[in-house]
């Protein structure tokens, strides 16, 4: 069921509104509104995506073309779920648990930190800057991040569009709008 409403999104690409860093990134909550795109062994989806991240849990919703929720992750200390079309499923890591379940996963653990143009600092990173100083490419955890749209031509504007691939599965994620501290 959820394959059949991802693929019904269509992706479309407004210009989001012009957003800069958050004065403390490293805690910096957020919620954000979007696409996604997912290609993973030559099977594509996409949907909306609302993403509520906070310092001990994230909710990440995927949403069909008339904006119902399709299938909600969240994640926090204790546990993971995941909800799909009227089944619910739980496992102690999320990452996983989106593989189980959904085929592909986001890599929550470093995508907050990506999202916002920046390296997680617990591991290490390459990183490929633009001539402007802004990262371009990032790998880290396995991961290669490219930023393929900056929201404005601001140095500390936040990236509008990123390409995130890892063996065989690439995600495209298009980020409409920011919510600071939801």
């Amino acid at each position: 069921m959820l394959a059949g409403v991802l693929n019904g999104c269509a992706l479309l690409s407004p210009a989001p509104a012009p957003v800069a860093h958050p004065a403390q990134p490293e805690t910096a909550t957020f919620a954000l509104n979007g696409r996604i795109s997912i290609n993973h062994r030559g099977e594509r989806n996409s949907a909306g995506l609302r993403w509520t991240h906070l310092a001990q849990s994230d909710e990440i919703l995927l949403l069909g073309p008339l904006g119902q929720t399709a299938a909600r992750v969240y994640r926090d200390a204790r546990q993971a779920t995941l909800d799909d079309g009227g089944k619910h499923y739980q496992a102690d890591d999320v990452e996983a648990l989106m593989q189980q379940v959904l085929h592909w996963h986001l890599p929550l653990g470093g995508l907050h930190h990506w999202v916002l143009g920046m390296a997680d600092t617990s591991s290490p990173a390459k990183i490929e800057r633009a001539a402007n100083g802004r990262i371009s490419v990032l790998h880290q955890d396995g991961w290669e991040v490219r930023y393929l749209r900056y929201a404005d031509t601001k140095p500390d504007s936040l990236p509008a569009r990123l390409q995130l691939s890892h063996e065989g599965l690439q995600v495209q994620l298009l980020i409409d709008e920011w919510e600071w501290n939801p």
